[in-house]
């Protein structure tokens, strides 16, 4: 894999303790692999769509923010690079998926999935550039104010019987069964998102944290860890062609950016 254009990520440096990680927000695909993807994969619909406009706020807070260029169909960032599963005995995508999360087929004929040696290539063209930026951002804020908190966004359609039965929460928030962050942390999030009127949230439902909230949250290290995937029902249109809703929008965007100012507070209050 040679076209990676545009570079893995875009990347922003803040003053704050505080890094957010948009890991599946990427729609790139190189036209050598698009051109093996069926027609519905090309439009990349499990992408999660506008995020960086959700999160319009967070660079007047001062956060670190780490953006994905390429689509999650091309290598998906918040998978182990091994491709091991994050939730064993349940439908889950691969680290180079093969099947949309409607579960058809991403590419039009089974001889153009990728072989282990084309996984491999994605892996060190984007997936690697990408944890090496994230691991050093952490790593500096860490150094500059004795402690990180790392927020993982991410977005998903509200309805998803492959992953899921029924409506999933609006506001689920990940700690890996609280191992990434303090609890004490994850406690006020979810409060945070409890008193949102006219939204549901939980903490550790179906989706508990991917490989970045899992891997690089240690509380221990004073490097805290947290993962939020909102419904996109609560900001934006589900289907084609997934406009980004303003109005509807400005119902959540309150809440959420109360959850970033709560990890950015924790943060600062434990700052050497």
């Amino acid at each position: 894999m040679t076209d990676t254009v545009p570079p893995p990520f875009t990347f922003h440096q803040g003053s704050a303790p505080l890094l957010i990680s948009m890991p599946h927000v990427g729609t790139h695909v190189p036209p050598a692999i698009a051109a093996r993807f069926t027609g519905e994969a090309r439009q990349v619909p499990d992408t999660d769509w506008h995020l960086e406009r959700l999160y319009g706020f967070a660079r007047e807070l001062g956060a670190s923010i780490l953006v994905a260029t390429h689509s999650r169909y091309v290598v998906d960032l918040n998978r182990p690079p091994d491709g091991a599963s994050l939730y064993p005995g349940q439908s889950v995508t691969g680290l180079c998926p093969v099947d949309t999360f409607d579960d058809t087929p991403i590419y039009a004929d089974a001889a153009d999935v990728p072989d282990d040696a084309e996984v491999a290539r994605r892996r060190d063209a984007v997936w690697a550039p990408y944890h090496a930026q994230l691991r050093a951002e952490l790593d500096r804020i860490r150094a500059a104010h004795g402690v990180a908190v790392l927020w993982d966004a991410h977005s998903i359609r509200s309805v998803l019987p492959r992953f899921f039965e029924g409506k999933l929460p609006d506001l689920n928030l990940g700690t890996a069964d609280g191992a990434s962050c303090d609890p004490a942390l994850a406690q006020e999030l979810l409060a945070i998102g409890k008193a949102a009127t006219g939204y549901t949230a939980v903490l550790n439902g179906r989706f508990k944290g991917g490989h970045i909230t899992r891997y690089y949250g240690r509380p221990a290290d004073n490097v805290h860890a947290v993962q939020l995937e909102m419904t996109q029902s609560s900001y934006m249109q589900e289907a084609l062609p997934f406009d980004y809703l303003p109005e509807v929008a400005a119902g959540i965007q309150p809440h959420l950016r109360r959850m970033v100012e709560a990890a950015l507070a924790f943060a600062r209050a434990r700052a050497a």
